[in-house]
């Protein structure tokens, strides 16, 4: 889903960290406040894929990023549909899918140490009110190369099951992730805290 620094010459590439966070965050929020509608889900997707194409990245990693996140969409949209209309289920599940992507093309094209000094620099006004930009830096950094990890955890899980000869059950998949999500959680704090960091 979240995916690390691809390098390219692209107009996306070239732009500075902190304008690309701030453009996100704007777009991001925007999609948030929007009602949820197919309108509303077609101009979010249509500025997924322009995004794509003027980051030089293409269908094919566009399509990567999907594929990668079909699990979320299939839990955030199955309990919506039992709950909600089908329009606003797919409206609501199609706007998280979109900001993932979205942040996903910020990652591709933005190198994490740039993210991080950005956000440091973003940040830097809250020192005044007893801030510490740097642990958010931190805590972003520590967030960014997380996920890949957990979803190299999902690939151990589902290789094993496959291995097995389970089947592919919820129940089978979510209790080892979690456990094993846990387990790395409990010793980035451990290594963290032997570094004094609190």
């Amino acid at each position: 889903m979240i995916a690390l620094y691809r390098t390219g010459t692209g107009p996306l590439h070239r732009l500075a960290a902190g304008p690309k966070l701030l453009l996100f965050a704007v777009i991001a929020l925007t999609l948030s406040l929007l009602a949820p509608t197919l309108w509303m889900l077609g101009a979010a997707l249509a500025l997924v894929v322009a995004v794509y194409a003027v980051a030089g990245l293409g269908a094919r990693e566009l399509g990567r990023q999907l594929w990668t996140s079909r699990w979320l969409i299939v839990i955030m949209l199955v309990p919506q549909l039992i709950v909600l209309p089908p329009v606003v289920a797919v409206a609501n599940t199609g706007r998280v899918v979109a900001i993932i992507l979205l942040a996903a093309a910020v990652t591709l094209t933005t190198r994490v140490p740039a993210v991080i000094e950005a956000t440091e620099r973003g940040l830097g006004w809250t020192r005044r009110f007893g801030g510490n930009p740097a642990l958010v830096g931190l805590v972003l950094a520590l967030t960014i190369t997380t996920i890949p990890v957990i979803a190299g955890f999902a690939t151990v899980i589902r290789e094993a099951q496959a291995a097995r000869g389970a089947r592919m059950r919820l129940t089978t998949f979510v209790v080892p992730l979690l456990v094993m999500s846990l387990r790395h959680a409990d010793d980035l704090g451990d290594a963290l805290a032997a570094r004094g960091v609190e």
